[in-house]
């Protein structure tokens, strides 16, 4: 990534910021190491509620936040919810889609590529078997994700390919799914 002297914004993003905190990261390597949390807690039924408010970055607690994020989980009445709210498979699709957007975006900027529309869906296909502990055979997750990208941009097709390609290859969740991560649980008393 090259140097930017003056305040230029593409994408949204102001790319002398962009660069700079680029470049203090390169200095000062662990000021990249994040810690994102959330809390959770079961609301009856099928809910459940997650709460998001800090985060720790750039060596020290973010407060940034004045409100929480409050989102809550549901499954619709087919699988024994209210319907209320997305259910937890569809926050994960959310996530997933959303990281790959914005992946793409903010590497389509620092190349200099100007966009002025992405449009996207993903689906995911389960088969609710495995989650039931009905076949042992059939996974409890998802079996396979597609994500379909409209990009507009002023440039040749073939760029529009490797625009399509920045996301996934920069997203942190898209690369957590895809090359999997421990995840510990344990009872707290």
């Amino acid at each position: 990534m090259s140097t930017v002297t003056e305040a230029k914004t593409i994408n949204g993003l102001n790319m002398k910021q962009l660069f700079e905190s680029v470049d203090a990261l390169r200095k000062v390597p662990n000021l990249a190491e994040f810690q994102f949390r959330v809390t959770n807690g079961w609301m009856g039924g099928a809910v459940n509620r997650s709460t998001i408010k800090n985060f720790y970055g750039l060596s020290q607690e973010d407060t940034s936040r004045k409100e929480p994020f409050v989102l809550d989980a549901d499954e619709p009445p087919i699988l024994l919810g209210n319907g209320s709210a997305p259910n937890p498979v569809e926050y994960l699709l959310t996530a997933l889609i959303s990281c790959v957007t914005t992946s793409l975006v903010i590497h389509a900027a620092a190349k200099g590529i100007e966009i002025q529309n992405v449009e996207s869906r993903v689906e995911g296909d389960i088969d609710l078997r495995g989650f039931l502990g009905l076949d042992d055979n059939v996974p409890k997750g998802f079996k396979n994700i597609r994500i379909h990208f409209k990009i507009k941009a002023d440039v040749p097709d073939d760029q529009l390919e490797e625009l399509c390609k920045l996301g996934p290859t920069f997203s942190p969740v898209y690369n957590t799914l895809t090359n999997g991560v421990n995840v510990d649980v344990q009872l707290e008393k």
